[in-house]
Order: C-alpha cells, then sequence, then structure tokens
C-alpha cells in the first residue's frame, strides 16, 4: 500500500508547488509593476511561509486527533466486548479472530458488528432477567400480603456485571419454588374456606360474613386475588379452630339436653309421638364432634328449644315428682319382696314424701338416689339367685316332708279309693326329695357363708336370719329323729313285755294298747320341751345376729311355735294310733314301702 500512496503524495506536492510558483512569479510581478521595496516582499514572503506552516500544524494535530479518537474507540469496544463476554458468561464469540490487523477503521470496523451482536444478547439477557425477578418480587408480594401488587411501579433492578446463565438458572429454580409455596398456600386457603363454610353451614352461621371478617380478598365477590400471606393462614386457622371449639360447646350442651330429656321422659313415660318431636336431638348422644356434618344440627335455635323443652319438662317433673317417687319406692319394695330381702323404713320414706311436699329436696339428687338404691337392690337381688333357688327348693322339700308325714299318719292310705294311687306315687317322690334334705341344706349353709363373707352382713330372709333358720331346721330334724329312734326303741321293749305277758297270761290288747299311749304321751312331753329349749336357743342366736325388728323375731317365734304345734299333733296321732309309731319311721329311709 505504500507504493501505491507515494505517487499521489508526489503528484500533490508537485500541483501544490506549481500552484504556489505561479502564484509566486505573479506576485513578483505585481510587486516589480508597483515597486515594492524588497523589505516589504520579504516580510509578506515570511508571513506566507508562517500561515502555510499554521495551516500544517492545524492538520495534523487533526490528524492526530482523529487517530488518538480511534484509538480510544477500538480500545474501548474491545474492553466493552471484553465485559460482555465475562457478563453474559461465555469465553469468546465463534468467528472472531483472536488478533485483530490492518489499520484502526479496519479494526473497528470489524469490531463493531461483534459489539453489537453481543450488546443485543445483553439486551435479551436482561430482559430475561427482568421477566423472572419481576415474578419473583410478585408472588413474594403475594406471599408477603401484598395482594394489590402492581407491576408498573415496581422497579426491578437487574444485576449487569452477572448476567450468566447459571444466575438465570437459580431465579427460575426461585420463581419454581415461590409458584409451588404459592400454590401450596392457596390449596391451604381453600382448604380452611371450605372447612369454615361447611362448620358454618353445621352451626348455621353465614360463612361469607365470617370468610369476609378474616380479609376481603378471601370473598370471591371481591374479585381481587387472594391474600395467601402467614398472618392470614394464621387467622383462618384460628378461625376454623374457633369454629370447632364451638361446635364441640354446642354438641356437649346438646349431649346433657339430650340426656337430661332421655331422663325425663323416661321418668314419666313420655309418648313416642312426643319424643320424636326432638329425635334430632337425642339421635347426637352417640356421635361425636368430628362425625357431625349435617347442615343446621347444631344451630342454636335448635339449642333453645333443647332448652326449653328441658325447662317445660322439669317443671312437669316437679309437679309429679310425688307420684314417681311412688312408682320408685313400690318398685323397690316389689324388688325387696321377690328376693325376700329387708325393705327400707317406712318412716324414712315418710320423711322423704314430707320433704318433697315441703320443697326442700334437690328432685334430681332424690332421683338419683331411689335409682341407686334400686340398682343395689337388684344387684343384692342378682347375687342372692342362687342362693334363693336353693331356698325355695328347700321350702318345696319342708313342704313334701310335712305331707309325708301327715300321709304317713293316714290309717286309710292304703284302702281302696279313688286317688289312692297317686299318693302313693307322690309319696314315694317325696321320699326321694326329702333324702336330698341334708344335702341340699349344707349346700345352702355353705354358700349362705361365703355370701355374707364376702359382703360382711347377714344373709335375712324375710328380715330372719337365713343360717339361723338352716340351724334351726337341722336341729329340728336332728332331734325328731332322736326322738323316733327313742320310740322304736321304747316300742321293741313293749313289744317283747307283750308277747312275754301273751305267752304267760294271754292276749291283753286293750292293757297293752293303754301303756302304749302312755307312753307315747310320756315322749311327746319330752318333744315338746326339747322343742321349747329350743325355741329359746333361736330366739338367743337371732339376737346374736343382730335383728333390730320385732317382726322379726315375732315371725321366728311363730315359726317355732308352728313346728310345736306339728310336733304336738304328731304326738297326739301318735296316742291315737300306736299301731302306726312304726311306719312313721320309714320316711327316714329311702326305699318303697310295701302296703
Amino acid at each position: 500500500m505504500g507504493s501505491i500512496q507515494t505517487p499521489i503524495t508526489m503528484r500533490s506536492s508537485a500541483i501544490l508547488e506549481s500552484s504556489c510558483g505561479y502564484l509566486l512569479q505573479e506576485l513578483q510581478m505585481i510587486w516589480d509593476e508597483v515597486g515594492e521595496d524588497q523589505y516589504e516582499r520579504e516580510k509578506v514572503l515570511l508571513d506566507l511561509e508562517q500561515e502555510c506552516l499554521e495551516v500544517y500544524r492545524r492538520k495534523v494535530d487533526s490528524a492526530n486527533i482523529s487517530r488518538a479518537r480511534l484509538h480510544q474507540e477500538l480500545a474501548e469496544s474491545e474492553a466493552e466486548f471484553t465485559h460482555l463476554l465475562l457478563s453474559l458468561g461465555e469465553r469468546s464469540l465463534p468467528g472472531r479472530p483472536e488478533k485483530m490487523a490492518g489499520t484502526l477503521k479496519e479494526q473497528l470496523d470489524s469490531i463493531t458488528p461483534v459489539l453489537r451482536e453481543m450488546q443485543l444478547r445483553k439486551e435479551e439477557r436482561m430482559n430475561q432477567f427482568r421477566a423472572v425477578q419481576g415474578q419473583i418480587q410478585k408472588i413474594s408480594a403475594e406471599i408477603a400480603g401484598q395482594s394489590e401488587y402492581d407491576d408498573s411501579s415496581s422497579t426491578v433492578i437487574v444485576n449487569e456485571n452477572d448476567l450468566s446463565l447459571k444466575k438465570l438458572e437459580e431465579y427460575q429454580i426461585e420463581l419454581q419454588r415461590l409458584h409451588k409455596e404459592k400454590s401450596d398456600r392457596l390449596q391451604r386457603v381453600e382448604k380452611y374456606i371450605s372447612t369454615v363454610q361447611n362448620l358454618s353451614t353445621t352451626l348455621g352461621m353465614d360463612s361469607s360474613v365470617i370468610i369476609t371478617k378474616v380479609h376481603p380478598s378471601l370473598n370471591e365477590l371481591c374479585g381481587i386475588s387472594k391474600n395467601i400471606s402467614d398472618s392470614i393462614l394464621a387467622k383462618l386457622n384460628s378461625t376454623v379452630e374457633s369454629l370447632e371449639e364451638e361446635k364441640k360447646t354446642r354438641l356437649e350442651k346438646l349431649h346433657h339436653l339430650g340426656k337430661a330429656l332421655t331422663n325425663l321422659w323416661n321418668l314419666m313415660d313420655t309418648p313416642y309421638e312426643d319424643r320424636q318431636l326432638f329425635s334430632h336431638v337425642t339421635k347426637l348422644l352417640s356421635v361425636s364432634s368430628a362425625e357431625i356434618s349435617n347442615p343446621g344440627s347444631l344451630t342454636l335455635d335448635t339449642i333453645k328449644q333443647a332448652e326449653a323443652e328441658v325447662e317445660r319438662l322439669d317443671h312437669l317433673k316437679a309437679s309429679k315428682m310425688k307420684e314417681l317417687f311412688l312408682k320408685k319406692q313400690i318398685e323397690l319394695e316389689e324388688i325387696c319382696n321377690r328376693s325376700h330381702m329387708e325393705i327400707p323404713s317406712q318412716s324414712e320414706m315418710d320423711n322423704i314424701m314430707n320433704l318433697i311436699n315441703s320443697g326442700e329436696i334437690d328432685h334430681a339428687d332424690l332421683l338419683m338416689s331411689m335409682d341407686e338404691q334400686i340398682s343395689r337392690a337388684r344387684e343384692e337381688a342378682s347375687s342372692r339367685k342362687t342362693i334363693m333357688e336353693k331356698v325355695e327348693k328347700w321350702m318345696l322339700a319342708r313342704d313334701e316332708e310335712r305331707w309325708l308325714e301327715e300321709y304317713m299318719r293316714d290309717e286309710n292310705r292304703y284302702s281302696v279309693s279313688r286317688g289312692a294311687h297317686r299318693n302313693l306315687k307322690r309319696a314315694e317322690r317325696a321320699r326321694i326329695t326329702v333324702n336330698k334334705l341334708p344335702a341340699l341344706v349344707d349346700l345352702l349353709i355353705a354358700k349362705t357363708k361365703s355370701w355374707e363373707e364376702e359382703r360382711t352382713k347377714v344373709f335375712l330372709y324375710d328380715e330372719v336370719p337365713l343360717l339361723a333358720m338352716l340351724e334351726e331346721y337341722n336341729l329340728s330334724r336332728q332331734e325328731r329323729e332322736e326322738e323316733k329312734q327313742r320310740q322304736r326303741e321304747k316300742k321293741k321293749v313293749q313289744s317283747q313285755v307283750v308277747v312275754e305277758q301273751e305267752n304267760l297270761f294271754g292276749s291283753r290288747p286293750s292293757t297293752s294298747s293303754r301303756r302304749l299311749s302312755n307312753m307315747s304321751l310320756n315322749g311327746g312331753f319330752s318333744t315338746a320341751t326339747a322343742l321349747n329349749r329350743r325355741l329359746s336357743l333361736g330366739i338367743q342366736q337371732l339376737g346374736s345376729n343382730s335383728i333390730n325388728s320385732p317382726t322379726q323375731g315375732l315371725s321366728f317365734i311363730k315359726e317355732g311355735k308352728k313346728a310345736q304345734g306339728q310336733k304336738m299333733s304328731v304326738q297326739q296321732s301318735l296316742v291315737s294310733h300306736p299301731r302306726e309309731e312304726t311306719a312313721s319311721v320309714v320316711p327316714t329311709f329311702s326305699g318303697p314301702l310295701s302296703p
């Protein structure tokens, strides 16, 4: 390129010199014609030379400045290109040489399009950063509770020194996390709102008012995005908890009212039709709080209606308390009578009735006390059931024993008459039953003692200790057996005497009969004396068993007198019928008798 530029410079210089020489000649001709002196001529030429130098100097300076500017522009472009590479996180641009050659303008022209491309990339990358950071700011504002976030008023500050794809990816990951958190919070808010609506429906409340009170944005009618901040979630959680607590409180009230209604209905025998009016209340007795979701199940109106009904029944119960008490008293007496237990004293019941009339006793406590007494009576009756069944068997066996004794005293029991064969069969069955009496009595005594040890109280039967009755029976039975044994021995001796007299003097039936009757009478007197002795011992035993009621002692004395009467009748039978004495001892042996 130097060989091309040199002729152009020389040609320009030659043209300049020829032009300047021509002008200088024309100036010499003018000076010669004017007659200018030599001094002035030299001065003008010197000025012309100075002016030419100044013009050249200005041109050189301008060229130097232009060159320096080009160097600066090239350096700035290279620096900017390097900065863009670093900020964008790229090592180099494909297609650009590492070292540039050529003039400054050529170098500048070669870097300018590359630099423009990098600037476009930077602008595009910055737009991506602005979009991602803008969304991050918006979602963060929504999470923070700024539901009225304005995109136009927000300023997104992008760090131009770090526009790498790695940094952009970090922002995108943060944006995805915020999107997930926002979605989770929206789901929680929707779940809370749904729970509030369900609870409000069950409690009979307006859910929209409750939700709007928490925050207006939660109401869909407001038309703004929902506030999903931590404070709103805490308020929603607190609202749900308060509604749940209110639900439990109302359910407990209805449980209490339902139990009260049920008790009052049962006490006053309320008809089924009247109970159906509040069946929706009693159905909740077996339902927990979590299981109730029917609309209007726990409204305040329902509670007020149930309270009013309970109050009405309470007033009605107060007027019928005397009737209810009498019914409970009759029920308690029936339980005691069926199990032959001690009945509460009449004076105690009269005192309670006086308190009812005066209004000085709590009706609920009274009924609860009566129910407790009935429950204890039922429990004791249940514990006495086994023993009472054995006592009933013992009573029946005693009746059979008495019947058998009377039957054996009948002289015509073997006669051919209507019903005689049935009596014979019954006698056989009675002998079997009587033979089982000792074992039954022993079992009863063992069970009664076990019952008394377990409950530390005396087992009473119609206000008489059962053990005393059983022991008295055993003693009486033993004495009867001993008396029969003595009678058999006396009869045996008398029979031998009669036989000897008959052998010596002949038969004297009237005398032997009279002697036998006298001996039987003597035996009867001894039996009565033994019975009186047992009676006195029985009364002492009853006293040791704490019999407080005179009725109990009287009943026991009556029982003793009855037994004494039976024994006297036996002795009279022996006096009138001495020949039957031998047959009267047969029931003590097992096995049939021949007629």
